[in-house]
């Protein structure tokens, strides 16, 4: 690798290390020409997500859209931007677990809602209440009467 301090092309690593549960390694890096030292990052580069529509439109995975149905969910509620940040990790983990580029919005809602079910109950309803588009107050009775019975 060059050198970004005196562009010297062949610097030698120093120190290897995996990091974020082995996706990035970081590498330390020396120079033998100037002496310098730099770090460099390696990571796996990932086939984009792509999620289908209801409509049958496929849109990339956006992970800020999720984030925002998450936080309009958890609206005064006592939950923090961190834990939502981990359920969409999961949730992305577990669709690259799967194999699959492409993935259904309505597979996505069923494991946010997973996720939410363990979490809290008024983000559930929420959720589900868009997720699940209701319409009436029989609707939320009838979520609410099985939740109970869980």
């Amino acid at each position: 690798m060059r050198c970004p301090f005196c562009g010297y092309e062949d610097t030698f690593v120093i120190d290897t290390r995996e990091i974020e549960d082995q996706k990035v390694i970081r590498r330390r890096r020396e120079c033998p020409n100037c002496k310098n030292r730099f770090t460099t990052y390696e990571r796996i580069e990932e086939k984009p997500i792509m999620v289908i529509k209801k409509d049958g439109r496929r849109e990339p995975f956006d992970r800020n859209k999720l984030l925002a149905g998450l936080q309009r969910a958890v609206v005064k509620r006592n939950i923090d931007n961190e834990k939502l940040e981990a359920i969409i990790d999961e949730i992305i983990t577990n669709i690259r677990k799967q194999g699959v580029s492409e993935i259904t919005s309505k597979e996505i809602g069923k494991m946010v809602l997973e996720k939410l079910k363990d979490l809290d109950a008024v983000a559930y309803v929420r959720f589900a209440s868009v997720y699940q588009e209701f319409s009436s107050l029989e609707e939320f009775a009838k979520l609410l009467s099985q939740m109970k019975e869980e």
